[in-house]
């Protein structure tokens, strides 16, 4: 550990010059739900008000992402852990260079007692997690996952539940997971409504299996110009009444590329607006009932569908970061 603050020190000393990350310190702007000025905040800033630290351990990870103060920290190398560390408020979590790696277990924004908001996760591979890759909980919000590849885990890839808001999900890769990004705790779980604005754009879902995402209650939930290739069951499934808009899209080889009016499992129907989307060797779109439209909250512009999956190919995942 006293190595490791040492390090601390010097990258402070060098205004952030860190190699191997070009001006990964300094994020761009969060845009869609994260940039939106609500519940006392103005966007989503991380940890750019505090110190900028560099961790290669499990345990220095740990230590910094659960301070009570404002930290970028930069992950250098693969780091294995065995359960979810808990980040709280106030932290941008970003990957130096291309090999940046958390695997065996995961992160979790917010806990019971410590809120996860105002949290920027970037440019980091997740693989083989023991529970869920990142869990957005417990009342968070102001919270931007961008630039990551999710591998599979035990659990799901990428949770947003109970209470939590305000959060965009970008220019993600998600290849090969079963259970890729769930929204909403439980059918039962009533307390999500009002919560849950969600942001998905400019994500890569190859060979994955479901919930791209499955929604329950949030509304609305906004999913354009992401790129669906070879899904394994279906794309989006918006249910217990979650409005949905769905624009832009690509879908390749997806048998169901949306649920919605009709339920989905055990769940009640929920509503869903598509338009815009792009069908190759795909299923239809199930649509259906009116959704509170996003650019009420936040300005966006649409790329074509035809346009996605060379964008998104070449722009998602890990090492990609503008």
């Amino acid at each position: 550990m006293r190595r490791l603050l040492v390090v601390a020190v010097l990258v402070l000393g060098a205004g952030f010059l860190v190699p191997g990350t070009g001006n990964a310190a300094v994020a761009p702007a969060a845009d869609g739900f994260a940039s939106v000025n609500a519940l006392g905040r103005n966007g989503t800033t991380g940890g750019a008000a505090g110190p900028t630290v560099t961790v290669t351990t499990g345990a220095a990870l740990e230590q910094y992402a659960g301070t009570n103060s404002p930290y970028t920290i930069l992950v250098s190398g693969r780091i294995t852990i065995d359960d979810m560390i808990t980040v709280v408020a106030d932290k941008s979590i970003i990957g130096v260079g291309s090999t940046a790696e958390i695997t065996g277990g995961g992160l979790q924004l917010g806990s019971t007692t410590r809120p996860g908001n105002n949290v920027i996760i970037r440019n980091i591979t997740f693989s083989n997690a023991s529970d869920d890759s990142v869990s957005v909980t417990n009342g968070a919000h102001h919270v931007w996952i961008d630039h990551n590849e999710f591998l599979p885990g035990y659990d799901g890839s990428l949770d947003i539940k109970r209470k939590s808001t305000y959060v965009t999900v970008s220019w993600n890769r998600f290849r090969g997971s079963d259970k890729s990004m769930l929204l909403g705790h439980s059918d039962s779980y009533s307390a999500d409504v009002g919560y849950l604005k969600v942001t998905y754009h400019h994500n890569h879902f190859e060979g994955s299996n479901q919930r791209h995402p499955r929604a329950r209650f949030g509304d609305p939930v906004h999913v354009y110009n992401n790129y669906y290739r070879d899904i394994g069951l279906y794309g989006i499934a918006s249910t217990q009444n979650a409005g949905v808009v769905a624009e832009g899209n690509y879908f390749e080889n997806v048998p169901y590329p949306c649920h919605s009016v009709s339920g989905y499992a055990d769940s009640d129907p929920g509503r869903l607006v598509q338009r815009a989307n792009a069908f190759v060797n795909s299923g239809v779109c199930e649509a259906g009932g009116t959704v509170t439209e996003p650019s009420t909250f936040y300005a966006y512009q649409l790329d074509a569908a035809s346009s996605v999956p060379a964008a998104v190919t070449a722009g998602a995942g890990v090492g990609r970061m503008s």
